[in-house]
């Protein structure tokens, strides 16, 4: 008895496409999974920065339109390197010393975040859908 024993070339093409149509179905839901996660990371990045220009405003009677003068304080109202990208976002600070503002920015729109989002010593979070927010736009939870 000569029988050998395996799979056959069609078996292992059938797992193969099983995986494949596993891996089409998962990928697009971890992308956005990942998206979302960022653009979430972003509004929070958007309340601490808020929260240090408030700190900033009460110890210097005016706001800062600089992430040096936030995070290089003794102590620092701001932790952390605000010029580099943080969770797929670009974060930009301006504005005057009477009122600051705050973009955040995907470094890819539709990659690392679908939203742009905008604060202001409002303090209220606005976002743009695929664009740059600004004063304008739509407030968060509306």
């Amino acid at each position: 008895m000569n029988k050998k024993s395996g799979f056959t070339l069609i078996e292992l093409m059938v797992v193969v496409a099983i995986i494949a149509i596993i891996a089409a179905i998962a990928i697009p839901n971890l992308l956005r999974s990942r998206m979302q996660s960022n653009e979430s990371a972003a509004v929070g990045n958007l309340r601490t920065i808020i929260g240090a220009e408030a700190a900033y405003h009460s110890a210097n009677a005016g706001y800062t339109v600089d992430f040096a003068d936030l995070t290089g304080a003794t102590p620092a109202f701001l932790d952390g390197d605000w010029g580099v990208p943080k969770e797929g976002y670009d974060f930009t600070l301006g504005g005057t010393a009477d009122n600051f503002t705050v973009n955040a920015d995907p470094i890819t729109m539709d990659v690392t975040g679908g939203k742009g989002f905008f604060t202001d010593a409002s303090g209220v979070i606005r976002y743009a859908m695929g664009a740059v927010a600004d004063a304008t736009s739509t407030p968060i939870g509306e």
